[in-house]
C-alpha cells in the first residue's frame, strides 16, 4: 500500500523492509486497525502451531481457536526460517509520519517487528502494551522504553481515575504486568521450538523478553534520573 493512500484506507500500515548483504530482501506490510490498533491478521488457513491449545502459555485466558500473537507473527517466522539471526541486514521502517532505519543483525530487526506485532493483538496480556503501538518506536533504548511504559501506565491511571476507579500512581501494578509478559514470551518461544523453527525467531523473542524483564528493575532509578528534567513542573 502506498503511504500516501493511507488516509483513504480502513487500515494503517507500518512497512518493514529487510535488505541483506547478498542482495535479497524481505518486505512486510503490517496493517493495523486504526481504532483498536490490532494487527489485521493474514488470511487463513493458519498453521497448526498457531492453535491456542498448542503449547498454550501458562497465563493464557484467551478463548478463541487460534492464538492471536502466533497468528500475527506466523508469516514473519516463515519468511526468515533458515536465516541466521546473526546475519547483517539493513532495516527500513516506514510509518505514516516518519521513517526509521538501522544497519544491524536480523535478530535485532526481528525483535523490533515482533515487539510491534505481538503487542498489536487481542492477547489479554500483551494487549496491555497496545497503547504503545500507535507510537511505535523501533530500536528503542532501555531508557526510552522505561519512559514510554511509565508514561503509558500513568496515563491509564488518569483515565481510570476519571472514570471513578482507584488509580495506581505508585506503579505497583507494572510488576504483575511484566511477570505475565514474561510468561507469554516464554510460552511463545516454547511454541516456536516445538514447531521446529530455527534460531532467528526464537532468539529474537528471547532478546525481546530479556529487555522487557529489565524494565521493572530499572524503572525507579531511570525515573529518578528523568525527574531532574521535569523541575519546571515540580514545587
Amino acid at each position: 500500500m502506498d503511504q500516501k493512500n493511507q488516509k483513504n484506507s480502513n487500515s494503517l500500515s507500518i512497512f518493514y523492509i529487510f535488505k541483506f548483504l547478498d542482495g535479497s530482501s524481505r518486505h512486510f506490510d503490517i496493517r493495523l486497525d486504526p481504532k483498536t490498533m490490532d494487527c489485521i491478521p493474514p488470511e487463513g488457513p493458519w498453521p497448526e502451531w498457531t492453535s491456542t491449545s498448542f503449547h498454550k502459555c501458562d497465563v493464557c485466558t484467551y478463548k478463541a481457536d487460534h492464538c492471536p500473537v502466533a497468528v500475527n507473527i506466523s508469516g514473519i517466522v516463515d519468511a526468515f526460517e533458515g536465516i541466521s539471526p546473526d546475519d547483517s541486514t539493513h532495516v527500513l521502517i516506514m510509518t505514516k509520519n516518519r521513517d526509521y532505519s538501522k544497519s544491524t543483525t536480523l535478530q535485532e530487526g526481528l525483535m523490533a517487528m515482533f515487539g510491534l506485532c505481538m503487542a498489536a493483538s487481542p492477547c489479554p496480556v500483551l494487549g496491555k502494551l497496545k497503547p504503545l503501538v500507535r507510537f511505535h518506536l523501533p530500536f528503542a533504548t532501555l531508557d526510552e522504553s522505561v519512559f514510554r511504559v511509565a508514561s503509558m501506565y500513568l496515563l491509564m491511571q488518569y483515565f481510570l481515575a476519571r472514570k471513578g476507579g482507584e488509580p495506581d500512581w505508585k506503579l505497583k501494578g507494572l510488576n504483575k504486568i511484566y511477570e505475565d509478559i514474561h510468561a507469554v514470551n516464554k510460552g511463545m518461544s516454547q511454541r516456536l521450538e516445538n514447531a521446529a523453527f530455527g534460531d532467528a525467531s526464537q532468539r529474537a523473542i528471547a532478546k525481546l523478553d530479556y529487555t522487557a524483564s529489565l524494565v521493572p528493575f530499572v524503572i525507579n532509578e531511570t525515573l529518578d534520573e528523568i525527574e531532574a528534567s521535569l523541575s519546571s513542573y515540580l514545587p
